[in-house]
């Protein structure tokens, strides 16, 4: 993992997986993870930089 961006998209994901199945009460606030996670990936597709 050479990028830091890819660090934090996988660290966002397993995040949001550990806080949905952990803390399912939390509801919406625990997808915000998730969110935060396409919106990098997406940042990085479209300045077409390699994942």
């Amino acid at each position: 993992m050479r990028d830091i961006i890819w660090l934090i998209i996988v660290l966002l994901i397993i995040g949001w997986l550990i806080g949905y199945f952990a803390f399912p009460d939390l509801g919406s606030i625990i997808h915000i993870l998730i969110v935060l996670a396409v919106i990098l990936l997406l940042y990085r597709l479209l300045t077409g930089r390699r994942l």
